[in-house]
């Protein structure tokens, strides 16, 4: 031990070893090597501990458990807790504010008008309503749902249009949504009779075709609609001022409805297929709803989507809840047509 402490104190003084191991092996230079345990003295300072200049009375508690727990033993719970202890609960985040606002129209008309009343007799009258539609300067719904239709929407419809096109050339295209515009409004006619006259026409040799697909399509629709209050009928909304031309209103399996007949060549199973058109028939129904020409309100809707080929036409509901839906999100594209001008 005395030896050891010897080299210690030897080894830091410079040349002490090497004149020691002269002295042992004479004047001949002897390669040696030295391992030593002693400590540099440039190292650096022992680290403070942040904690020693708290007030340990004060915050004996904290400081104790801060000190003491082990990492091991940590869990997201546990983390949890200790972050609510240091720092108090977590704030929302501002962005998800952000998303409600922007998800919520400035002006929250309600869909249902609280102030229209409803007559408790009947007028006496069976013939539904067809008020004409009067050209002003008001928008109509189909305008507006066409200049704030979503951007990939848009492109959607874009590269339909260029794809026909590509086939059928400029005139062919032409030519294409020309009959396809006249057999809609044939379409429509013929329902009209049908719905008036409760009874399908027989289609004679030489007539169009299309229509009567279309209408065989919707024989079995046809069935469970009842009551017709309206058709082909104008609506305006006089709070938020914007017109629409209504299909058919009418009581779809015992609901009064605001229905909208669409023609289709592609098959359209599910409600998101038809894009905008559960908005246009909300905008319809809150239309309704604050139009004194109408002496009733309706909370529901159906789109049908009819076939060419005669193939079952798909019918879809919309209940009370899901119209409420798809009115707050008619209001956004309205105010923001209104923002553009």
């Amino acid at each position: 031990l005395f030896r050891m402490k010897f080299l210690r104190l030897l080894s830091r003084k410079s040349g002490g070893l090497e004149v020691l191991f002269q002295a042992y092996f004479g004047q001949k230079q002897v390669p040696y090597m030295c391992l030593t345990t002693s400590t540099c003295l440039n190292s650096k300072k022992k680290k403070v501990n942040g904690y020693e200049h708290v007030d340990q009375e004060k915050y004996k508690s904290l400081v104790h458990s801060v000190t003491s727990f082990k990492t091991s033993a940590q869990t997201p719970e546990t983390l949890f807790e200790e972050d609510n202890l240091l720092y108090g609960p977590a704030n929302k985040r501002r962005s998800s504010v952000k998303n409600v606002e922007k998800n919520s129209p400035k002006n929250c008309v309600p869909l249902i008008n609280p102030n229209k009343r409803i007559p408790i007799l009947d007028k006496g009258s069976n013939l539904p309503l067809k008020i004409g539609l009067q050209k002003n300067k008001i928008p109509s719904v189909t305008n507006i749902l066409q200049q704030t239709m979503p951007p990939q929407q848009a492109l959607y419809l874009e590269k339909w249009k260029q794809k026909m096109i590509l086939n059928l050339g400029k005139d062919g295209f032409a030519e294409y949504t020309k009959n396809l515009f006249l057999q809609g409004n044939l379409f429509h006619t013929t329902l009209e009779s049908v719905l008036l006259s409760e009874e399908m026409p027989s289609m004679e040799q030489g007539e169009d075709t299309a229509v009567s697909g279309y209408l065989s399509s919707v024989e079995h629709v046809l069935k469970d609609i009842s009551e017709v209050k309206a058709l082909e009928s104008a609506v305006q909304h006089e709070t938020l001022q914007y017109l629409g031309l209504v299909d058919c209103v009418a009581k779809y399996r015992g609901q009064l409805c605001v229905i909208d007949w669409k023609t289709s060549e592609k098959s359209k199973p599910s409600l998101q297929n038809t894009f905008d058109n559960p908005l246009q028939v909300a905008a319809y129904i809150g239309a309704i709803n604050h139009d004194v020409n109408y002496d009733f309100q309706v909370t529901c809707g159906l789109i049908v989507v009819a076939y060419k080929n005669g193939s079952p036409a798909h019918p879809h509901f919309m209940d009370p809840d899901l119209c409420s839906q798809y009115w707050n999100k008619w209001l956004l594209r309205l105010e923001e047509y209104m923002e553009r001008n």
